[in-house]
């Protein structure tokens, strides 16, 4: 943005109204755009001139909580984010908040914080009567305590989750046939990480046939190639972890690291670095992301 065009939003800030508000909506859009394109500085700089515009706005506090995250900055991104809980009108969108404000304590590694206000998300949806959204936040709160280590944790908050989400017996075969797949794909994973690699493999058989049951959708293909990766991963079975992985979802940073992992434990470094560095080149701000790419940039700081 050149100079001319910075002096015109200033003014137009000072100005106030309605037009200061869109010139901010304005800057928090190009700045989304930047961090997509990992342009995070240049981001961050649009993205404060969106909130020196307008200190209230929702998306912008949001949209800098996201990418002083991504930058490592984590202390500063909590301030932004807890900012949007502050704004955020009560209901879903403060509840989206929240749900941001914990994912950064996820990509910071205090977990215990993260769970903190992910506990209070699904309370607030339960006072709502809002029985999906609080299901949603169990499975969130399983997989983040299965992924950092506590698997009894991960499997008592996902299997209420589960239970909480399951269609009823009458429901569409395709929903049930959904709940099953999925079922199974989280209950092989906590098996997997509770060293029951045996009951892991015969959950991961069962996928299977219920992929070929609903027709071996691509959805299903990427999900298993995840699952069947993250089995092999945890048997020691390293070479089929990457074989498996490989043909998963690429895009996805937790898919990266697990990559990444694998040719570590071979000692692979050459194609573990590349992996790992292609996990923290990842810009989206979600919970794979968080769970990886700190380990992601302290393994790759050790290995240079």
């Amino acid at each position: 943005m050149g100079r001319l065009a910075v002096v015109a939003l200033l003014v137009s800030a000072l100005a106030g109204g309605p037009a200061a508000a869109q010139d901010a909506t304005q800057l928090v859009q190009q700045g989304r755009a930047l961090i997509n394109q990992g342009k995070h500085d240049e981001a961050e700089r649009l993205l404060r001139q969106a909130y020196q515009i307008n200190p209230r706005s929702l998306e912008a506090v949001l949209a800098l909580g996201v990418v002083l995250d991504l930058k490592g900055q984590y202390a500063e991104a909590h301030t932004f984010l807890q900012q949007a809980v502050d704004v955020a009108p009560r209901g879903q969108q403060r509840n989206q908040a929240l749900a941001n404000l914990a994912l950064s304590y996820v990509f910071q590694g205090d977990i215990a914080q993260a769970l903190r206000h992910l506990v209070s998300v699904r309370e607030q949806q339960l006072a709502d009567g809002d029985v999906t959204g609080a299901a949603a936040s169990a499975r969130t709160i399983g997989r983040i305590l299965l992924e950092t280590g506590d698997a009894a944790g991960g499997r008592k908050w996902y299997e209420l989750g589960y239970e909480e989400w399951k269609p009823k017996p009458d429901a569409p075969e395709s929903e049930l046939l959904l709940w099953e797949l999925r079922w199974r794909h989280m209950r092989a994973r906590v098996s997997a990480r509770e060293g029951r690699i045996d009951e892991a493999r015969q959950l991961l058989g069962e996928f299977e046939a219920l992929m070929a049951k609903r027709g071996r959708q691509d959805e299903d293909n990427a999900i298993y190639r995840w699952v069947a990766g993250y089995v092999a991963f945890y048997a020691k079975d390293y070479a089929r972890a990457i074989a498996e992985l490989a043909q998963g979802n690429l895009n996805d940073p937790f898919i990266l690291h697990m990559m990444g992992m694998a040719y570590d434990a071979q000692g692979n470094t050459a194609n573990a670095r590349e992996y790992y560095q292609r996990t923290i080149e990842s810009n989206v701000h979600t919970l794979n992301n968080a769970l990886v790419r700190p380990k992601a940039r302290a393994r790759l700081a050790e290995l240079r």
